[in-house]
């Protein structure tokens, strides 16, 4: 039996039950549904859908009549016949390699979007769909928390990701706008464990540096713990070198400094909605558990590993208990929770800012650079530089409403 193969686009104004009427004029004529896809913006609707119908009669019958069902429901329907070689084609190409582009910004402008798909477009990709992540911003109500992403899900062949991605990282610091590039695989639509750094990350402070302008230091202290986080000296050394100059602080010091920790913008929201999906977190840092607990508590985190300061006689020793929490710590400790909680490495998330964070960022599933020095931001599978901590979210593909919902 002969049949065609046709592609129906509609577009007009959305309204209830357009969709159950026109695949009802199909079902009266036994017609199979090959494809079918829909999109609204700004309740105008965008309907496709490529279907196969008997040739003859049938075939020119179902148009007749979906072209007056269309008039019937005031929107305008054109067809598009598909040759079975173009068809078979089309199949084909769902085993490429797929591959998701997050977009984020404070706004966005048709600039940063027109180069990021000028890439896409250069290296013969195809995009399959765009979607919107954040809400809509008002033109009249200024916004406190600006923040916008869309999502891009593109098919192909890819012959040099690092080539891809620097161009986007180009992008990104030309047109102030965070772009995240990532293979869509299992692995990215199941993360199950997502770790952060505290200083810097977690808070908008280094913990040591407040410790140090208590102690009168400040200024040293500063200056040593910048060339750590930039990678310059050996974090290790960095570290003890700066715990002597604690030496002597009062106790009472730490508590006052941990009711004031500054936790950062987006923070509280992503984590909240971190663990209403299931997620385990934990707090990785070369800070102080002390301080990791205080959060843990405040934010309900799963668990916390830093370094532990000894205290004997009320007064900080400036000396430490335990082994130095460095970069390689945190690596180690991630594969050591991902284990216990019999999560696969490919589900992980790491969020860090400083150089002692690239080795967990770089065994993650996914390592997020948020807000941070140039070479870590430069040696980050993706990065965070606009918005706040809760652009996570968006990178793991949730849309405001599903976060919104959980309120």
């Amino acid at each position: 039996m002969a049949t065609e193969i046709f592609l129906l686009n509609i577009s007009g104004q959305d309204k209830p039950g357009l969709t159950a009427a026109l695949t009802d004029v199909l079902s009266e004529y036994g017609a199979k549904i090959l494809d079918i896809g829909q999109a609204n913006i700004h309740d105008t609707l965008s309907l496709g859908m490529m279907f196969e119908i008997q040739s003859g009669e049938k075939s020119a019958a179902v148009l007749k009549d979906l072209l007056f069902k269309a008039y019937e429901l005031g929107i305008t329907a054109k067809f598009n016949p598909v040759s079975l070689d173009d068809y078979e084609k089309w199949v084909t190409l769902q085993g490429k390699d797929r591959y998701i582009i997050t977009i984020l910004g404070e706004k966005l402008e048709a600039e940063q979007i027109s180069e990021v798909t000028k890439v896409i477009s250069e290296k013969n990709l195809n995009i399959d769909s765009i979607k919107r992540l954040t809400g809509r911003l008002s033109l009249v109500k200024e916004e406190e928390y600006p923040r916008a992403s869309i999502q891009l899900s593109i098919r192909g062949k890819i012959d040099c990701k690092a080539e891809f991605t620097e161009k986007f990282m180009q992008i990104s610091q030309d047109l102030d706008v965070d772009i995240a590039f990532q293979e869509d695989n299992i692995y990215r639509r199941n993360r199950r464990l997502v770790c952060f750094d505290m200083d810097s990350t977690l808070i908008q402070t280094e913990v040591i540096d407040e410790l140090a302008m208590r102690a009168g230091v400040g200024d040293r202290v500063k200056e040593i713990t910048e060339s750590a986080m930039n990678g310059e000296i050996d974090f290790k050394e960095s570290f003890k070198e700066r715990m002597k100059l604690l030496k002597g602080l009062n106790e009472d010091v730490l508590k006052d400094i941990a009711v004031n920790l500054p936790i950062t913008k987006g923070a509280r929201r992503l984590i909240d909605a971190l663990k209403s999906y299931g997620f385990k977190t934990a707090i990785l840092s070369g800070g102080f558990t002390y301080f990791g607990h205080y959060l843990q508590k405040e934010l309900g985190m799963d668990y916390v590993y830093a370094n532990q300061l000894e205290i004997e006689d009320g007064k900080l020793t400036g000396n430490y208990l335990g082994p130095i929490v460095d970069g390689d710590k945190k690596a180690e400790y991630l594969r050591e929770i991902a284990k216990k909680e019999g999560i696969d490495i490919g589900q992980t998330i790491a969020v860090g800012d400083g150089a002692n964070d690239l080795a967990m960022l770089n065994i993650a599933g996914l390592g997020i650079a948020f807000h941070a020095k140039p070479k870590v931001k430069n040696n980050a599978q993706s990065s965070i530089s606009s918005i706040g901590l809760d652009g996570v979210l968006y990178l793991l593909g949730y849309h405001d409403r599903q976060i919104d919902l959980l309120d």
